[in-house]
């Protein structure tokens, strides 16, 4: 390994997801860095910058990789902020280990790729499955999202009966209900773009967690078959929430109390019309194939409705290549032309640009 003035003579160690993901033989994706023994005047000496808020961390003056020290963490109020944080040089890297969540997460490694796994992390990896390090596992609520999280990310591990146990009693005790929204949302949309977002669903069901969180969701069995079709087809984020939400009456309540993003709540919104405009336009006319894309505002906004209709493929069959002609039909109608054509009658314009389209499409549908 070349040497790195910044980090030499420091106890450095990769923890976490890289050491995990490398076990499984996965790309590496980005790099937690711990840093054992040192103080934040020790980092600032180095050309480290700081940016930490609750806790010491730092960038590298290089490479810009957060480095962060090593640290405990002591409850000391309710939900997930609830944490008093010590980073002194003699906290050493099995205690900041011990302060993680999953055993699987709680592996480091040195610079020369030695690991070191004092928790049975290694072993976890190998039986596929996803363990907590200790009990302070339950003084964070967001633990239960995130497990659920990497359940729909690697669907081959199995949950530990005693963390499904130890989810169960935190739910009980309360701790869910101190989540607020913008996590419940940014862990959510995270699972439901993984491998299997039917296992967060899953997760969340069995812990109690989605009575508290998602209480709209209670009861809808069938959509997490739904966006496990979707992630399979590689949807966008929009797709999948729609799909999620298709069957509850509550998905506005829900997109609400989630503080959703403004796309996926317009496609929970458009979805049932387009799913309802598909079936009316099934052996139906031009009128009908029109209508459907006057309520999707397919001619404002054709990505996005081509896009519903993705998703509604996860449904019903859907002939893209049929309704993409319908589309570049109606949109090759000159409105402009219209409109300066009946410019002596205003109010003949809107009815007389939808006519020119109507008759593009049966054109179309007569050829």
């Amino acid at each position: 390994m070349t040497r790195d003035p910044a980090i030499d003579g420091l106890q450095v160690y990769i923890v976490g997801g890289a050491v995990r993901d490398a076990l499984l033989g996965l790309p590496p994706g980005d790099h937690d860095w711990v840093v054992v023994g040192a103080t934040p005047e020790d980092m600032v000496r180095r050309g480290f910058i700081p940016v930490g808020g609750d806790f010491p961390v730092f960038l590298h003056p290089r490479t810009k990789e957060e480095y962060a020290l090593a640290r405990t963490e002591r409850k000391s109020g309710r939900g997930y902020k609830g944490f008093t944080f010590y980073t002194g040089a003699d906290v050493t890297l099995e205690e900041d280990l011990r302060r993680r969540d999953l055993t699987v997460n709680a592996i480091a490694q040195t610079l020369d790729g030695e690991r070191v796994d004092p928790l049975g992390g290694e072993a976890d990896v190998r039986a596929r499955v996803f363990r907590h390090v200790g009990e302070a596992f339950e003084e964070d609520p967001v633990r239960i999202l995130r497990l659920g999280r990497f359940a729909a990310r690697f669907p081959d591990f199995a949950v530990a009966p005693e963390t499904l146990a130890l989810c169960r009693r935190m739910v009980d005790a309360g701790e869910a209900d101190a989540l607020v929204a913008e996590r419940v949302w940014k862990e959510l949309s995270r699972g439901l773009m993984a491998k299997k977002p039917s296992r967060m669903l899953g997760v969340l069901q069995e812990s109690g967690a989605l009575a508290r969180v998602m209480p709209e969701l209670q009861g809808v069995k069938e959509v997490g078959a739904d966006v496990d079709r979707a992630a399979a087809q590689a949807l966008s984020l929009a797709g999948r929430y729609a799909l999620l939400c298709r069957l509850t009456p509550d998905r506005e309540a829900l997109g609400r109390r989630m503080r959703v993003p403004t796309e996926c709540n317009d496609y929970a919104r458009l979805l049932p019309e387009v799913l309802a405009g598909l079936d009316a336009a099934e052996g139906g006319g031009a009128d009908a194939h029109l209508a459907l894309m006057e309520r999707a505002d397919a001619l404002r906004k054709p990505e996005r409705f081509f896009d519903l209709l993705k998703t509604a493929s996860v449904l019903q069959p859907v002939d893209m290549a049929a309704w993409q002609s319908r589309a570049g039909a109606v949109r090759g109608v000159d409105a402009g032309a219209i409109a300066r054509a009946c410019a002596g009658d205003p109010a003949r314009i809107k009815d007389s640009v939808r006519q020119a389209r109507l008759e593009r499409l049966e054109q179309l549908q007569a050829d």
